[in-house]
């Protein structure tokens, strides 16, 4: 599903326009961005919470030449986890 697509969805459900429906799913996902790049956690209960977690530095190999190694630095990266609302509608 394209973000136009899930826009739409939004806009049947909630009665909204289609161009309001794409205002309110791009500042959704501005919040959550910005929500994100302060450090912060994010939850909504049942359906899932965001966060950032810390990846560590690691030894990275080529795989065309093995022997050969470089290193991958250190980063920040978004995580996702599913809450019980979500698992259960997703496993029905």
């Amino acid at each position: 599903m394209t973000k136009a697509e899930f826009s739409s969805e939004v806009a049947e459900k909630t009665g909204l326009t289609k161009k309001d429906a794409v205002i309110a799913v791009d500042a959704v996902l501005e919040v959550i961005g910005d929500v994100l790049a302060r450090g912060e956690k994010l939850t909504f209960v049942g359906f899932g919470s965001f966060e950032v977690r810390e990846r560590a530095a690691r030894e990275g190999r080529n795989p065309r030449d093995p022997e050969k190694t470089f290193q991958i630095p250190a980063r920040k990266a978004p995580v996702f986890k599913a809450g019980a609302y979500l698992k259960a509608k997703v496993d029905k």
